[in-house]
């Protein structure tokens, strides 16, 4: 992400805190997220990790597309590919690309996700029970873990489920995997 982008998601982040008129304390016991963490990731000192992002998603009852649209100036009804917002999880090998014109009041979106070799994320739940995902492999192979069944897809498969445990996106290798999800709000 872009160090503006940076900037307003530590902020949103903090806002939605307190509004909730939480803590960091009660925070950190919501998310399973340590205080200091929590503290250095609103004061913008840190970027979050896929992970760490999913977790307080999870918390505030919101998808990551949302989140990060509700930091994102107002958008066009098209997004044209030079434009479309990227985020970067360096740390997990994760780039995430927002398809699809943001808008938190639409109940559908178009994210593209890339995974170098090896890279494997692991989410304790779902931003909102019931999400519907659909994988659709563009290139490469990904394994997909909904709700403890493993889903090996490759280029052309498409993977569709309610989201409401557990998941899991590993990409194998000995290529990159890259796959549009359609994401569906319940």
């Amino acid at each position: 992400m872009g160090q503006d982008l940076d900037e307003r998601l530590a902020g949103r982040l903090a806002e939605l805190r307190v509004e909730r008129d939480w803590s960091l304390d009660d925070l950190a016991g919501r998310a399973g997220i340590s205080r200091s963490t929590l503290s250095r990731l609103e004061r913008g000192e840190i970027s979050p990790t896929a992970a760490l992002l999913n977790k307080l998603c999870a918390v505030y009852g919101r998808t990551m597309s949302r989140l990060l649209a509700e930091v994102e100036p107002e958008p066009a009804q098209v997004v044209r590919a030079a434009s479309q917002a990227v985020w970067r999880d360096e740390s997990s090998g994760f780039e995430r690309r927002s398809v699809s014109p943001p808008h938190p009041g639409l109940r559908g979106e178009v994210v593209e996700g890339r995974l170098r070799p090896g890279a494997d994320i692991a989410y304790d739940e779902p931003p909102v029970p019931g999400l519907e995902q659909h994988v659709w492999v563009l290139e490469g192979v990904v394994e997909i873990t909904a709700d403890g069944r493993v889903h090996r897809l490759e280029a052309g498969d498409c993977l569709r489920f309610r989201l409401w445990g557990r998941s899991r996106f590993r990409c194998p290798g000995p290529s990159p995997v890259r796959y549009a999800l359609l994401v569906v709000l319940p």
